[in-house]
């Protein structure tokens, strides 16, 4: 991983990311469902919060309380740095992802009480004990005692004669004053060394008796920093399975501190890896780059093949594109429009930029790239990056080679960024629809490299133009374009533009073709909502005439009773306001149908074999039916038999049950949702899923996407003798 660090010239950044963690750890320590982690970040980002102060690793001490061991107070107070923390958060008001999951984390009143203990010094408070307070009082009274002694000393006329200097000395952590030689008859001291011109440094009895003393009153508070250390550790021995959750719970929002951390200090984005293979960078560049003009790019087939102008950018946005999506992959932000852009996931990445030719391995250039090459083919879900792509060996060789190479990759599902300057190879690869061609641009009227690039389009390398901008003397230049020929410049420069033309009429006639295949299913809309117009008018038709006559029934059942002229009128009537009913007609002009049509009625489709007046018997593949011929449309012989090919073959090795222990809640989601489909298509009612217990996440995993699947219908946990809360009963 710190190779490709290196070749991606990301090293700067990590090391900019780790300085913001409170604990050393992996930079790339997230696990799980990277979907939670990244709402959790999101939300982060939302507030403003204060780090976490640095904390030292905590293993050793918690493998110590395992075995009931007893921890220094300094090494108890990292964990009351940790539980304060985690105390705060929890003050704080957080919403959705975070809150649930601080909400989780229960902090007995017993362990808060603990964090009471300390003050910012790591000791604990007196107050607590008036042991400490009355110990404190006589350390302090001590310490007084011993400067005043001192003090009297330094001012004795008996030993002033004596003394080289008026300073109090500390000498192997001993306060002592340093005096010439003679001095015994004047002061009884112990002489604890010699000073380079032959003095002597002395601790006078009277303040080695003070020091005794007070050495007596640390031991005695030692004593009772010592059972507290006891009452901690035991306490602790308690819960330590909670501080170990704990001591994990906190790595993992220091790694969501410091991300979010990162992306504000330095105005970055997220983007998270999604299921697809697409790479949509907008307004992106490199995060080593310094005041970097920013690229978009649009990488959605399988090869991006990067052609163009010497000192360009194009090895940059090699890096830069593989760099953006490892840095997706891990949740890290990046200098980017995250709001346009998209980044599929990969699991692994490759980047094959330097030279491997040294002395050590005693490999040459090609051979070392033939090496790195083989060993792709074992690679799953991969993302190649390979500059100067030629390099090493005949150019004409290589291009025939490696657009071998590189097609044999494609149909292996890798994904591949490639820049090279050769055209034959660009023009070779250019044939394969699954590579999409880049250019480095030039500025020819300010004579450099523009730092932007072009979609759909093989590149010039400028390598004379370059050449010059980097002080090559120009009759150089001159002489190097003579031998190289006008004729064959010119021939170079017609080939390109042939090229780019030939991508352009093939990019025009997709164009067209799609357009075509937009008309056909505008048409077929057009027709279909004929159809329905049709049958809804002939629908309105009926009503119509249902609800005439159900008036005229109204009517009779009105006038039962009244006398035989007042009825007579009242059916006069209705038998008006019917002439007057416009039924609505339908302009529906019949088919010529003939024996031996393939024809449609409503989702039934077949082959007419007889016809009898307005009836016709057509054969559809496992009935037969008589139909008006008014109610059939023509229709084509490939329809019938493209309808008949479609059929789902039913997994004949489906299982009733599937064991995700051990899973990741990605990988094991996978293979959920894989089981779910092939259980619907083996026609099973009922399947049993077992997850496990262990620290929720995967269960909780799996939970939540039951409740989102549309073809369960309902699911509960198993039966005790079935794994109980390990496993989930699915009904469908």
């Amino acid at each position: 991983m710190k190779k490709l660090l290196q070749k991606l010239d990301l090293s700067s950044y990590i090391q900019d990311f780790e300085a913001l963690l409170a604990r050393q750890k992996d930079v790339f320590y997230l696990q799980g469902d990277y979907k939670l982690h990244f709402k959790r970040i999101n939300e982060l980002a939302k507030l403003d919060f204060t780090p976490p102060q640095e904390v030292k690793n905590l293993n050793t001490e918690l493998m110590h309380l395992s075995k009931q061991g007893i921890l220094h107070l300094k090494q108890s107070f990292e964990f009351v740095k940790i539980i304060r923390y985690f105390i705060y958060l929890k003050g704080l008001k957080f919403e959705h992802c975070l809150k649930e999951w601080l909400d989780k984390i229960q902090i007995s009143d017993e362990i808060k009480e603990l964090t009471k203990y300390f003050d910012e010094k790591a000791e604990i408070k007196e107050e607590l004990d008036e042991r400490l307070v009355n110990l404190n009082d006589s350390l302090r009274l001590k310490t007084e005692q011993i400067r005043l002694e001192f003090s009297k000393l330094l001012h004795s006329k008996t030993l002033s004669p004596y003394l080289i200097d008026s300073q109090i000395h500390l000498i192997n952590d001993e306060e002592c004053l340093l005096l010439r030689g003679g001095f015994s008859s004047s002061l009884k001291c112990k002489i604890i060394a010699r000073s380079n011109s032959g003095g002597f440094y002395v601790v006078p009895n009277s303040v080695e008796n003070l020091y005794k003393q007070r050495e007596d009153l640390k031991a005695q508070k030692e004593e009772i920093y010592y059972e507290y250390a006891k009452k901690i550790s035991a306490i602790f021995h308690k819960n330590l399975a909670f501080l170990k959750f704990i001591n994990q719970a906190f790595d993992l929002f220091d790694s969501y501190s410091a991300r979010v951390l990162l992306a504000k200090s330095k105005d970055y984005e997220f983007v998270p890896s999604d299921s697809s293979k697409d790479i949509i960078l907008k307004d992106f560049a490199h995060p080593a780059l310094k005041n970097a003009k920013k690229v978009s790019i649009e990488f959605n087939k399988q090869v991006l093949l990067i052609t163009g102008v010497n000192a360009g950018g194009k090895s940059m946005l090699l890096k830069g594109i593989i760099s953006a999506c490892f840095l997706a992959k891990y949740l890290l932000p990046m200098p980017i429009n995250s709001s346009q852009s998209k980044i599929g996931s990969f699991k692994e990445f490759v980047s094959i930029i330097e030279d491997p030719q040294n002395i050590k391995n005693d490999i040459s250039t090609f051979a070392g790239r033939m090496l790195e090459f083989s060993k792709l083919h074992e690679k799953k879900d991969l993302l190649l990056g390979v500059d100067e792509i030629e390099l090493g060996t005949d150019a004409e060789e290589a291009a025939c080679l490696y657009t071998v190479l590189i097609s044999q990759l494609i149909t292996e599902g890798k994904k591949i960024i490639i820049t090279t300057h050769h055209k034959r190879l660009a023009l070779l690869l250019a044939q394969n629809e699954e590579v999409e061609l880049l250019a480095a641009l030039y500025d020819e009227k300010n004579a450099k490299p523009s730092y932007e690039f072009l979609k759909g389009t093989i590149g010039k390398s400028y390598a004379f133009e370059s050449a010059l901008r980097y002080n090559i003397r120009p009759n150089l230049i001159k002489e190097a374009k003579r031998l190289y020929g006008e004729d064959k410049q010119n021939l170079e420069s017609m080939v390109s533009k042939n090229i780019n033309l030939e991508l352009e009429l093939k990019a025009k006639l997709k164009k067209v073709a799609k357009k075509e295949e937009k008309l056909e299913k505008l048409l077929q809309k057009v027709q279909e909502d004929k159809n329905e117009q049709e049958k809804n008018m002939q629908k309105l038709a009926k009503d119509l005439e249902f609800k005439f006559y159900e008036a005229i029934k109204e009517a009779k059942n009105t006038i039962k009773f009244t006398d035989i002229k007042e009825k007579q009128r009242s059916l006069n009537k209705a038998n008006e306001l019917k002439k007057n009913i416009k039924i609505p007609t339908i302009n529906q002009q019949k088919e010529d149908i003939k024996i031996g049509d393939y024809v449609k009625y409503n989702d039934i489709k077949g082959e007419v074999k007889s016809i009898n007046k307005n009836e016709a018997l057509i054969q559809g593949e496992s009935l037969s039916l008589r139909v008006p011929l008014s109610l059939l449309k023509k229709t084509t012989k490939n329809t019938q038999k493209e309808a008949s090919k479609i059929h789902i073959e039913k997994k004949s090795k489906a299982n009733v049950s599937l064991d995700l222990h051990g899973l990741r809640s990605e990988e094991a989601i996978e293979k959920l949702d894989m089981f779910i489909s092939d259980a619907l298509l083996a026609g099973f009612d009922e399947v049993i899923v077992y997850h496990g217990i262990g620290t929720g996440k995967l269960a909780f995993a799996v939970k939540e996407f039951l409740k989102t699947h549309k073809s369960v219908k309902e699911f509960n946990d198993a039966p005790m003798n079935q794994g109980g809360f390990g496993a989930k009963v699915i009904k469908f």
